[in-house]
C-alpha cells in the first residue's frame, strides 16, 4: 500500500492556508496593502479558501486509509 497523495497535498494547502489567514489578520486594519484589491483583504479570503480545501483534502484521505484498513480486514478474514 503507498502513500495516498491527498495526505501531503492537504498538508500543502492547509499550511499555506493558515499561513494567509495570519497574515491577512494581522494586516487587516492596513488600508494601504489591500487598496489595489478594491479594499479587500484578500490574503484573508484566499487563506479560509485554501484551509477549507486542505482541509476537504485530509478528511478524504482519512476516510479513504480508514476504508482500506476496513477492507482488508473484511479480506483477511474470508477463506
Amino acid at each position: 500500500m503507498g502513500l495516498d497523495l491527498r495526505w501531503p497535498i492537504g498538508l500543502m494547502f492547509s499550511l499555506i492556508g493558515a499561513l494567509l489567514v495570519v497574515y491577512g489578520l494581522m494586516t487587516n486594519s492596513s488600508q494601504e496593502i489591500y487598496a489595489r484589491s478594491l479594499g479587500l483583504n484578500i490574503n484573508l479570503y484566499w487563506g479560509i479558501l485554501l484551509l477549507v480545501f486542505g482541509g476537504a483534502m485530509l478528511t478524504m484521505a482519512w476516510r479513504g486509509s480508514r476504508k482500506a484498513v476496513a477492507d482488508s480486514a473484511t479480506n483477511a478474514r474470508k477463506p
